[in-house]
């Protein structure tokens, strides 16, 4: 899998845990840099930015971090129950 397929579904399932909709099925990739991994590796750490919602009226924003092909954190902003 390609690491934009693999934070795809790290923000689906995400959003699923949250009882939330996953909008567009999509995340986007925002920026690369270089990072050291816990063994001293140099990898591609990356961000992907998602957008969902829990009611349909309005979108919230969430972001995923990976370090290779390793989803490192997934944060979704606060959003209305």
């Amino acid at each position: 899998m390609s690491c934009k397929e693999i934070a795809r579904v790290a923000g689906s399932n995400a959003c699923s845990k949250a009882q939330v909709q996953f909008l567009d099925d999509t995340v986007q990739n925002k920026k690369v840099w270089l990072r050291r991994n816990e063994f001293g590796k140099l990898q591609l750490c990356r961000i992907f930015f998602f957008e969902f919602t829990n009611d349909g009226s309005e979108r919230y924003h969430g972001h995923i971090v990976m370090l290779g092909r390793r989803v490192e954190e997934v944060h979704m902003d606060a959003y209305r129950i």
